[in-house]
């Protein structure tokens, strides 16, 4: 019975759960640990304060990288995606203008088509149209 009860205690405290969730550090805590880590003078203390603390080598590479870029000054996490562009209000106001100037050439196309149609008609039917010098 005894050993029953110790293999049901095991059985719980190994339970996996369904779905890991990533770690994740604070600014402080790797700013410590990073502290930590440069107080290390004997060989095997850096490791044993991997092992404490449950962290890979990999990790301590890439917070001194991140700290020697300064990405760890600021306590602030950073906004992830692409950032933000700032126009100019100039810019702005030229799409407007050249949006404006394509709607107006595509509308002087269609009156230019318009006169077309209505010359080609009107030589059809056998009308005369007044001459104009083309200054309208």
């Amino acid at each position: 019975m005894d050993l029953e009860a110790g293999v049901g205690s095991v059985a719980q405290e190994v339970e996996v759960v369904a779905k890991a969730e990533r770690r994740r550090f604070t600014t402080e805590y790797k700013r410590r640990i990073l502290k930590e880590a440069e107080a290390c003078v004997r060989p095997g203390e850096i490791g044993g304060l991997l092992r404490r603390e449950g962290l890979y080598s990999s990790l301590l590479a890439a917070w001194r990288a991140a700290r020697d870029r300064g990405e760890l000054a600021g306590l602030a996490a950073r906004k992830r995606g692409p950032q933000a562009k700032v126009r100019d209000v100039r810019d702005k106001r030229i799409a407007e203008l050249e949006r404006e100037n394509r709607r107006l050439q595509r509308r002087a196309e269609r009156a230019e088509a318009l006169v077309e149609v209505q010359k080609k008609l009107s030589q059809l039917l056998g009308i005369d149209l007044p001459e104009s010098d083309g200054k309208s």
